[in-house]
């Protein structure tokens, strides 16, 4: 038995495409049908790597019971989150009002029609557990409240739409009141988001927030945590934990822990993208650190053999489970990264499983359910030695060395994944599409290790995957969010836009000769402007009014996630066109925006991290007119918020020239001058 998804290109709606559930799309033709039917929708939302959306297909989803009553009294729609983020955010928020948290699976259900939620929740186990119901005693209930209970429905309804609505719409205020103090303000708030803990509770990477807490870092000031230890211990806990792998590099999504130890293993192609950009600037504000420096070239590594496509794309995610063998039933989380100490002692002398142990957790009982994920002890660097012990677990892996082992190919599925000769362990299944939104993240992060570190293959991998959206992405003048295996599809969301536009300008930053990437850039602004900005308010859409006139609310994101807010970056791209171009129309847009969410910016500092960065591009954004001479020294150094224009009309002497706003410094006469300046404009607010 097939549903409605079997011939979708996406892994995640194909996975349930064989459930006896009668699957929809969203779509005019499911939303008709429930309004139609007058039965509730049962919307789930999930994404591919996602190992308890993978639990609860296995089990709920493919449970006979369950799929006949929600066939005769509901109508079930699928959604990939990675495809329509849009729709997710809005009934995430809507998940987050009625239960206090959110996560996924979202699993939630309309009124059709009007589609306002009015129950919900996460994962659904079969059978009662952990004194909560079973799945189907829960939709038998929920069918009930609807039929029987119209007064509380339509009240509840009520209460969650004007919370939609609040939040899609709120007074905006005037400029005067984005001022230095507020910035500063924002900045305190933020460290504190990051600060360390004694709640036991998951340890994400939270880029958006390390940013700008590594931003603030020059600012001077009595704050409760101190910036620059803070961020600096971000970095350290992301490169020496288990979320890091520290075999073959890539960063897992997070840790189940407060330690940085145990992660939930799925790969992220948004976080690594992150986290490259993240880790390259703390080397360039404090020098090459050897764990840091072995993490960026590990995930660069990773990158190119494992998540590149052949056309030059990057791919999505992989899974946090893979097969133990061949005939195991279901896969397993974490097997491809996880060491037994049993298995350590078959493989490794004596000698040099006492060298793995003094610089990694090694332990007979493991630190995962009998097994050991490997978690440095120290920041030093590691030994010829060590590095041979841990390439012998590569070949345990992957089957090769990782010196001959250049490209990976992905198991596409799990079928792909059992029935493929693999010469290592069995790899997690990698889901194949090309985003644009994260595809540009990892573009930023490969074009700032090249400017800080000069690593031409990191330049090469970024150009590579820039010009294939350039080239791809573009489809009848219109940027587009996705790619499966050459099917383009879905119009881009803000975030594409936003991120591709900063990854633009991010090659222009360290290729400032090159001036395609910034005319590019422009181009692309243009498109963003006409399709998605709003006249009315300022700010961004999440999305065009033809892709999303079938939704409750078109929000204009300002909120950060594990990916950084739409407008946040927004705003900062055109500050530094403004800065770039002479163009203060940019500027002016940058102001409106801010204006917008500068209620937001006041009432919930710790919600917007970005939306602050934008404000330190905005309050303190510099350029620098230099020689491409001095310009080299100057990149591989921290010096935020600032872009680089190459000139060749210096005055006499004068190796660099800073601008801020419409006035200028006196010409620096020599690089030490010129840094000097920099470090000026840069160590303090306005």
């Amino acid at each position: 038995m097939v549903n409605h998804l079997i011939n979708s290109p996406s892994l995640y709606l194909k996975k349930h495409a064989n459930n006896p559930i009668d699957w929809w799309y969203w779509g005019d033709e499911a939303l008709s049908k429930a309004k139609q039917e007058n039965k509730p929708i049962f919307l789930s939302i999930g994404y591919s790597s996602c190992h308890w959306c993978t639990v609860m297909e296995g089990e709920a989803f493919s449970d006979t019971a369950i799929a006949n009553y929600l066939n005769q009294n509901f109508v079930a729609i699928k959604v990939d989150r990675e495809e329509r983020p849009d729709i997710d955010s809005i009934y995430m928020q809507a998940l987050q009002v009625m239960v206090g948290q959110g996560g996924w699976p979202l699993n939630i259900f309309l009124t059709p029609g009007d589609l306002v939620p009015f129950y919900g929740g996460t994962y659904f186990s079969v059978e009662p557990r952990y004194n909560r119901p079973g799945f189907l005693d829960i939709l038998q209930a929920i069918r009930r409240f609807y039929d029987v209970e119209k007064e509380k429905l339509q009240n509840f309804k009520q209460e969650i739409f004007h919370h939609l609505q609040q939040s899609a719409t709120f007074p905006t205020t005037d400029w005067e009141s984005l001022t230095p103090e507020l910035l500063t303000k924002g900045i305190e708030t933020n460290t504190s988001v990051i600060a360390p803990s004694d709640m036991s509770r998951p340890s994400f990477p939270m880029i958006p927030y390390a940013n700008l807490v590594l931003q603030g870092s020059r600012i001077s000031g009595e704050f409760q945590y101190n910036p620059e230890q803070l961020s600096s211990q971000r970095g350290q806990d992301l490169v020496l934990g288990g979320i890091f792998d520290q075999v073959a590099g890539g960063f897992h999504r997070y840790t189940v822990d407060s330690t940085w130890t145990v992660p939930h293993f799925e790969k992220m192609l948004y976080d690594n993208g992150q986290i490259l950009e993240y880790l390259a600037n703390l080397v360039s504000k404090e020098g090459m650190k050897p764990a840091i420096t072995r993490a960026i070239n590990l995930t660069v590594s990773w990158l190119a053999r494992e998540m590149r496509s052949p056309q030059g794309y990057f791919y999505a995610a992989q899974d946090a489970d893979s097969f133990a063998t061949v005939d195991a039933v279901e896969p397993e989380e974490g097997l491809f990264y996880v060491w037994s100490h049993q298995e350590l002692q078959n493989l490794l002398t004596p000698e040099e499983l006492a060298q793995l142990q003094a610089d990694f957790t090694v332990t007979v009982p493991g630190n995962f359910e009998g097994y050991n994920v490997l978690q440095r002890l120290n920041d030093e660097e590691l030994s010829d030695s060590l590095e041979k012990i841990l390439d012998k677990l590569f070949v345990v892996r992957y089957g090769d060395n990782s010196q001959e082992l250049k490209t990976f190919a992905p198991a596409k599925n799990q079928q792909e994944a059992q029935s493929n000769i693999w010469k290592g362990r069995i790899p997690p299944v990698t889901d194949t599409k090309m985003i644009t939104a994260w595809n540009s993240l990892v573009i930023s992060g490969l074009a700032k290790v090249h400017g800080v570190t000069g690593d031409s293959k990191a330049l090469e991998l970024a150009t590579k995957a820039a010009k294939f959206i350039l080239e791809h992405q573009l489809q009848n003048d219109t940027l587009h969010r996705l790619n499966y295996d050459g099917q383009v599809t879905v119009s881009a969301q803000s975030e594409d836009y936003a991120l591709f536009i900063k990854a633009l300008l991010d090659l222009h930053t360290v290729c400032p000769t090159e001036h395609q990437w910034l005319t590019d850039a422009i181009k692309i602004q243009q498109e963003f402007d006409r399709r998605l900005w709003s006249e009315e308010t300022g700010g961004y859409y999440n999305n065009s009014l033809e892709t999303g006139q079938d939704l409750l609310v078109r929000e204009r994101a300002y909120m950060d996630s594990a990916i950084p807010s739409a407008n946040g970056i927004a705003i900062a791209n055109l500050i530094r066109l403004s800065l770039l171009t002479d163009n203060l129309d940019y500027r002016q847009k940058a102001e409106t925006g801010l204006e917008a969410f500068a209620t937001i910016i006041k009432r919930s500092p710790q919600a917007c991290p970005t939306l602050f960065t934008a404000l330190d591009w905005l309050l303190n954004g510099n350029l620098v007119k230099t020689t491409e001479e001095t310009f080299q020294h100057l990149i591989t150094q921290y010096f935020p918020p600032t872009v680089y224009r190459i000139v060749s009309d210096l005055p006499e002497g004068a190796v660099g020239l800073t601008c801020k706003d419409t006035s200028c410094l006196e010409p620096a006469t020599s690089l030490e001058e010129l840094v000097t300046q920099l470090s000026s404009y840069s160590g303090e607010i306005a």
